[in-house]
């Protein structure tokens, strides 16, 4: 089975991903920043990672940083999910390693779609 890792730091959209993502028969693990979210990594190396951007501690996009430095999680792929909804937003994350790109509010559809093109990439 395909393990996701959600970091948001809002229980709403925490819950909200979650359900989307079991109830598509993905396994999901959670963490509430970026902190909390390198320690599940190095527990249970899931398969991809859907992460908020803006979160206390460590933000995603300082998460995604942060793996692509390391060998053992370099190939993880991350999706972010966030309001930002620029180019430059985009731009930036992507030169941060980030491979999938949903903007807030999301459907069950993107997130769902997003998961499985970064998983056949």
């Amino acid at each position: 089975m395909t393990t996701i890792l959600v970091v948001d730091d809002l229980k709403s959209e925490l819950d909200l991903i979650t359900e989307y993502l079991t109830s598509s028969g993905y396994q999901v693990i959670t963490a509430i920043n970026g902190k909390e979210a390198l320690t599940k990594i190095s527990e249970q190396k899931p398969d991809a990672i859907v992460t908020d951007w803006m979160m206390p501690e460590m933000g995603g996009l300082d998460l995604c940083r942060k793996l692509k430095k390391n060998a053992d999680t370099a190939t993880i792929p991350v999706i972010a999910c966030t309001a930002k909804d620029r180019d430059v937003d985009r731009m930036w994350a992507t030169k941060q390693g980030v491979k999938g790109y949903i903007v807030k509010p999301c459907t069950k559809e993107e997130i769902i779609n997003a998961v499985k093109q970064v998983m056949e990439s």
